[in-house]
């Protein structure tokens, strides 16, 4: 019985000791605002010290248009220039992404860049968004959060069921002699 235990507990500890360090992390991404609406997944490398991770591809679609790819990190998207994104992105509730923010293209022509406006006070989220006629900058909500990996969710899954089978052998009262 003590070995049950001793299993499901180490089990238990790996799942929770799972950290986010693995070679690709994957992000689900939204924002929204006045007429906008935008969403997918970001697929980063692992984080600097400071805590950002590189995006370094994206997918989803802006008011149905498809995003077609990650604008160069270093450079400005056209007609927002000399802004260069970052492409850099963070866990937690608000600077998730930095004041240079990632940049996209979409299949129509146009070119997005959602930033983190800091210096507003309060600081907000905004998007950049060009095309070859036309310049919009309006305030946006932004929210990503990352995707599980799936070997971490095999691990918790284990970790649950070691668990109960040690449970469900206290249940039916069996004995191990000391």
């Amino acid at each position: 019985m003590k070995a049950k235990q001793a299993f499901a507990a180490i089990a238990l500890a790996g799942a929770c000791a799972t950290s986010q360090a693995w070679a690709d992390i994957v992000w689900n991404w939204s924002y929204s605002g006045t007429g906008i609406q935008a969403s997918g997944t970001l697929t980063t490398e692992d984080a600097d010290a400071d805590g950002f991770h590189l995006i370094t591809a994206i997918s989803g679609a802006r008011n149905g248009d498809q995003i077609t790819g990650l604008y160069p990190t270093g450079s400005a998207i056209p007609g927002n220039e000399p802004f260069a994104l970052d492409n850099l992105i963070r866990f937690g509730p608000q600077g998730q992404i930095t004041v240079h923010g990632f940049g996209f293209t979409t299949a129509a022509g146009g070119y997005a860049n959602p930033f983190y406006a800091d210096f507003f006070n309060p600081a907000i989220y905004m998007e950049v968004f060009t095309t070859a006629a036309s310049y919009e900058e309006l305030p946006i909500t932004f929210t990503a959060s990352v995707v599980p990996e799936p070997a971490s969710i095999l691990l918790l899954l284990a970790a649950l069921g070691a668990a109960g089978w040690a449970g469900a052998g206290r249940r039916r009262g069996e004995h191990t002699p000391a």
